[in-house]
């Protein structure tokens, strides 16, 4: 299985900021140090070009990104302040689902972005640490290239994919299916193609039920040719930001459930690792490490 990543491309943030950027090299560190992945699988992707990226969003904000004229609100509600650092590593996040589409169409029927997940990119603006849409930018580049017809973003992230759900909801070829916490962030929802809000505080065995529930619709309902899942660990009890209280027992069922759903129904798969704001930064990789292991075939006894 390939695995790709970008944590080389540095997104420089005040010592101060809340983001735990170094889960991503942390989690790359961890699965080398574990042989979950051979060393030659380890790549680096290409970043996403502006042709794939205006395929999802508008010009103008592209624009605003790239030069930096990003108005002092717009970079609030991003959550990021702006550098050219900062641009280059959203191309190359959004870059990584890409190459983890078309490896996972190539005959490796599964592959993992060891970043990505950014739901909240809308057409015209970014948010929640969310610049670009990497699971709409990847689905619109595969369709591009003629990879496939019809795309199922499954979003297990505990926050509302409601970035993917405005870029793609006068789209009947990509299917938005989003599994969050009912009165969670994004506070304005935007409807997709199947919501289910759970309320604060579930825990394993609800929670398990209404993910196997909402993935088998999301599949039948979508006739689609691949799957990009975005694993969110934010679900997890010990999350800062999550509000609900899924065990890591709890997130690796989640994760063989949509797996084994997809395989049954011959979906390559895609993977994008979604947010994590546990107190420890460990738990992140923990969770994140967890879901490319089980992706592998390479679970621990």
């Amino acid at each position: 299985m390939k695995a790709f990543y970008c944590d080389d491309f540095v997104l420089p943030l005040p010592p101060e900021h809340r983001f735990p950027m170094r889960k991503y090299s942390g989690l790359r560190q961890r699965l080398r140090a574990e042989g979950v992945i051979a060393l030659d699988n380890f790549l680096v992707p290409e970043a996403a070009t502006d042709r794939q990226i205006l395929r999802c969003h508008e010009a103008n904000y592209l624009d605003r990104v790239v030069n930096g004229t990003l108005t002092s609100q717009e970079i609030r509600r991003i959550g990021f302040p702006w550098s050219l650092q900062m641009v280059e590593r959203c191309r190359r996040s959004s870059g990584a689902t890409i190459a983890a589409c078309r490896a996972a169409l190539s005959g490796d029927g599964i592959a993992v972005n060891l970043a990505g997940g950014t739901h909240h990119a809308c057409r015209d603006h970014g948010e929640g640490y969310c610049v670009f849409n990497d699971a709409a930018i990847a689905a619109r580049a595969m369709q591009d290239e003629g990879r496939v017809k019809r795309v199922v973003v499954i979003d297990c992230d505990v926050h509302q994919g409601n970035g993917t759900a405005d870029i793609v909801r006068d789209d009947p070829t990509i299917f938005a299916f989003s599994i969050h916490g009912a009165k969670n962030f994004p506070f304005r929802k935007i409807d997709g193609d199947l919501d289910i809000a759970l309320p604060d505080g579930t825990e394993d065995a609800a929670y398990l039920e209404m993910v196997e529930e909402g993935t088998w619709r999301a599949i039948v309902s979508a006739k689609a040719d691949l799957a990009i899942y975005i694993a969110g660990a934010d679900p997890f009890i010990g999350d800062r930001l999550g509000k609900l209280c899924i065990s890591k027992e709890g997130l690796a069922e989640r994760d063989r459930l949509v797996l084994k759903l997809c395989a049954n129904a011959g979906l390559p798969v895609a993977i994008a690792m979604g947010g994590g704001y546990a107190h420890n930064v460990e738990d992140i990789i923990d969770i994140h490490a967890q879901t490319v292991r089980i992706a592998a075939g390479r679970e621990r006894d």
